[in-house]
């Protein structure tokens, strides 16, 4: 059965939100909203308490956009440079790098936050970021509950705490997704502006075309097209000539030297590395993974599956096929509850569902206190239950499965 979008946002729906769904969202919220001021008066967020900046990723990108105002947006790329200018910025060392390693038409956006004071253009690109990621959630789940679920669940507090893009991340994904089926040319030009995250741009393209979906398709390859002559023109050929000759230091930095600490990042190939397997077998499981996701949702994409299914495993499937995932990235994650929400709220959750959800949604706690690498665990969860709810299809079953439908 396929959902309608966005005509269906609009109905009233049968089934209340569960209290324990409520109580925790709730809850979260409280910590989310809490923890920030407070941290930020006492030395533990953005400044510390001798008025140091903390080190932390959205250093990077006021300087790549300090670097692009002073007329140099090609030395953004260069490690040194941009950690001279986070250095000054900062006024205390630290271990490693910051580095800026976006394409150029995200320098748009830095050297805009690069106008204001540093706490200025860290908090307020936080702020605006996360309009459209509330708008998004709200619109998936159909109800003013979204706003509850999209701003407490714990990823917030990761990406808030570095100031990272998480919220647009996750508004673009979100976006592509809630638009597609009505509005397909929207929908391609939110996929043509995430192209400023690369990694994402494999199972977009595989699906739309097993889909069928061209205009998508189309819209989003002209967007980026767009996005790439506009930031040639403001930035220069030798941007792009900079963003190509640093992508190759940056991925052996990061997948082969282990720059960042695998601990830090979430995909299957990270873990394996944490584990302390080699490279070779890392990428044997990474691929033997994207491969197998990328099987099934072309199989479910042009299967009868409902849509929100479909969205949801797509929007956990871009995060199980990217060996370079961040928690902040976890984001995304927020798009495949909302739609798995969506589904119960209408038609009832199903037995342990809710329990489940609620233990992938709470696992970056865990990464959050103890440092401990969680986020593949959480997103084969969300995909196990995606999968389940999928089950007249893969499993060839009758499609009236009986659902149970929580109090």
């Amino acid at each position: 059965m396929a959902d309608s979008f966005p005509a269906s946002a609009a109905k009233p729906q049968p089934n209340a939100v569960p209290t324990g769904l409520l109580v925790v969202c709730f809850a979260l919220l409280c910590i989310n909203a809490s923890f920030f001021p407070t941290a930020y008066v006492s030395g533990g967020w953005i400044w510390d308490e001798t008025g140091r900046g903390i080190p932390t990723d959205f250093v990077n990108v006021w300087a790549a956009g300090k670097l692009a105002l002073q007329g140099h947006p090609a030395l953004a790329w260069d490690w040194d440079v941009q950690r001279a200018i986070e250095l000054d910025l900062l006024k205390q060392d630290f271990p490693g790098y910051f580095a800026w390693h976006y394409p150029p038409p995200f320098l748009f956006v830095a050297a805009l936050l690069a106008q204001f004071p540093y706490t200025v253009a860290f908090i307020g690109w936080l702020a605006v970021s996360f309009v459209p990621y509330l708008a998004v959630m709200r619109a998936i789940v159909g109800r003013a509950f979204g706003f509850l679920l999209a701003a407490g669940l714990p990823v917030v507090f990761s990406n808030t705490l570095v100031g990272q893009n998480g919220f647009l991340t996750a508004a673009l994904v979100g976006g592509t997704l809630y638009l597609l089926p009505v509005r397909p040319v929207l929908a391609g030009i939110c996929l043509g502006f995430l192209t400023y995250k690369p990694q994402y741009g494999l199972l977009f393209p595989i699906v739309l075309i097993a889909a069928g979906r061209w205009t998508t398709f189309a819209a989003a390859g002209v967007t980026a097209v767009a996005l790439a002559g506009i930031s040639t023109v403001a930035f220069g050929l030798e941007s792009w000539q900079a963003f190509l000759h640093w992508m190759p230091h940056f991925s052996q930095a990061f997948l082969t030297e282990g720059k960042a600490t695998w601990w830090k990042l979430q995909s299957i190939f990270s873990l394996v590395r944490y584990c302390g397997g080699s490279e070779a077998i890392a990428w044997a499981f990474q691929w033997v993974l994207t491969a197998a996701v990328a099987v099934v949702l072309v199989m479910m994409w042009r299967s009868p599956v409902r849509y929100s299914l479909k969205a949801a495993a797509l929007a956990v499937g871009t995060l199980l096929t990217t060996p370079y995932l961040f928690m902040y990235d976890m984001m995304v994650m927020a798009v495949a509850a909302a739609f798995l929400v969506r589904v119960g709220l209408k038609d009832g959750f199903r037995t342990h569902e809710l329990a489940a959800l609620g233990c992938a949604i709470l696992l970056p706690v865990t990464f959050i206190l103890f440092g401990i690498p969680v986020g593949l665990a959480a997103n084969l969860i969300v995909a196990g239950i995606i999968l389940r709810r999928a089950g007249p299809w893969w499993r060839r079953e009758p499609a009236g499965a009986p659902v149970a439908v929580a109090a």
